[in-house]
């Protein structure tokens, strides 16, 4: 299985630390959030990885240039756009050449799941849970598979409202047959720069997105102070 690490993030809400390194290096435990993954994905058994990165770009490749992870790692530049998910993916395509699963992971999500839990099913599998979120994906109830998106703070409805609602929690794994969907959601939006949670909803009626939750690890999504310092206390326990 081949793997990419989106770790393009400016990080703003974790300033001040994110004013001197890129957010993937931001430590948690004394480790860097970008070692973590890199290990994780290691032991469940990938080889290759692609990382984008985008602020402070050049400090995190020579970060990744110089530590052995035990892994073929090669870096996507978004230096001179940030593309989000979706655009970064379909950027990073030639890098994912292949028939294999690709597992996605955000460089801030922080958890000790073991990644060998999770399995492709359909055209993408989606990491989700019952969180506290107002954004959340609509699953149906016997089969999980996606059909919808609701806003619980403005009542916003994309697709189905109802369902089994889940918190996506930033790890998924998708087939590479979806990349021709992701070039023809590209031009319908009409640019490159785009995030999947939207176009896995637009195409939820055409793929076969499901979600799976299966429990018992710790997660924190490490995007500002105070979920850094959850991090931290959750993790040095």
């Amino acid at each position: 299985m081949k793997a990419m690490v989106f770790a393009a993030g400016e990080g703003t809400r974790l300033r001040p630390l994110t004013l001197t390194r890129p957010k993937a290096l931001v430590e948690v435990g004394g480790e860097p959030m970008i070692a973590r993954v890199l290990k994780s994905l290691r032991r469940a058994g990938v080889e290759q990885v692609v990382v984008n990165v985008h602020y402070l770009g050049d400090m995190l490749a020579a970060y990744l240039s110089s530590h052995d992870f035990g892994l073929d790692i090669k870096v996507a530049d978004e230096s001179g756009r940030l593309l989000d998910t979706g655009g970064g993916l379909l950027a990073a395509r030639r890098l994912l050449d292949g028939d294999e699963p690709i597992l996605l992971h955000n460089a801030d999500i922080c958890t000790d799941l073991d990644l060998r839990r999770l399995e492709l099913q359909g055209d993408a599998t989606l990491l989700v849970s019952d969180r506290a979120s107002s954004r959340r994906l609509v699953f149906g109830r016997d089969d999980m598979r996606l059909t919808g998106w609701v806003n619980e703070l403005t009542g916003q409805v994309k697709g189905e409202a109802d369902g089994v609602r889940r918190a996506f929690n930033g790890i998924h794994i998708v087939s590479p047959s979806i990349f021709p969907a992701l070039e023809e959601y590209s031009r319908t939006v009409g640019s490159d720069i785009f995030s999947l949670t939207p176009f896995y909803v637009a195409m939820a009626g055409r793929l076969d997105i499901r979600g799976t939750e299966p429990g018992g690890y710790r997660w924190h999504d490490v995007g500002s102070i105070q979920k850094l310092e959850a991090a931290e206390a959750d993790f040095a326990s």
